[in-house]
């Protein structure tokens, strides 16, 4: 399945949490979006690999995406280094998208900022010709190269490059959030597991809080903002025309 937009995130929960209302924008303009996560999360205090599963799968419903899978690579110990690289760049070229979607470069949780380098070199890697990967039945693949590679903010405040109007979907991106029932703030049995730093309510309060910050710098109600470390360009100010709000 080619895809329009990848979005990548080295645990279950990133995507959604970083980029989520930006996603489900797209699928409700036509886009074709998945998700590729690099990791099980098996290290998170809280839950089980079975669990996160589980709850990955209830957050793609609620976002919409066409297609959901995890790499595997080993939570907190992965590298950015040949094996992984091209693990990474069979994803990209099985699903060749315009676009993808990364975790942030550098971060409060070392795993983010690693993730971050790996998903950037392996987007310039993949395009390529003499880095050879191939699929699950074993053919060659073709190089592709996203045109853009966005990061998304995570812990620590970055500022942004561009910042996206999510105010119509917030809600559902919310949903997609709290799917992840064993890792945020919940009034259910999640509730006897240790606490942790995204296991209170003043976490999920400070996520509402940042895309507000972010949606007042636009003029909106809510926002989610990015880094490019490729200039985004525009063809003519039409274009700060049309989308002004």
């Amino acid at each position: 399945m080619k895809l329009d937009i990848l979005a990548i995130g080295v645990h279950p929960d990133d995507v959604e949490l970083g980029c989520s209302g930006t996603l489900i924008n797209e699928i409700k303009n036509g886009k074709k979006v998945g998700v590729v996560d690099l990791t099980q999360g098996e290290l998170g205090t809280r839950g089980t690999i079975d669990t996160r599963y589980t709850e990955a799968v209830k957050a793609a419903e609620v976002m919409g995406v066409h297609v959901r899978e995890n790499l595997k690579m080993r939570d907190g110990f992965f590298k950015n280094d040949e094996e992984h690289q091209l693990k990474l760049i069979s994803a990209l070229r099985k699903y060749q998208p315009e676009i993808v979607i990364a975790n942030i470069l550098h971060d409060r949780h070392p795993d983010h900022g690693r993730a971050g380098h790996l998903i950037a070199d392996a987007c310039f890697l993949s395009g390529l010709t003499k880095v050879k990967t191939n699929d699950e039945d074993g053919n060659p693949q073709e190089k592709w190269r996203p045109k853009y590679v966005l990061h998304y903010l995570q812990d620590w405040y970055h500022e942004p490059d561009l910042i996206i109007d999510i105010s119509d979907v917030f809600e559902q991106r919310m949903k997609a959030i709290e799917a992840y029932g064993t890792q945020f703030f919940s009034t259910g049995e999640a509730n006897d597991e240790p606490v942790t730093y995204i296991s209170t309510p003043d976490f999920l309060d400070s996520v509402t809080a940042r895309a507000r910050m972010l949606g007042k710098r636009i003029g909106v109600k809510y926002g989610e903002g990015y880094i490019s470390e490729k200039k985004i360009g525009i063809r003519s100010l039409d274009a700060l025309v049309q989308n002004e709000t």
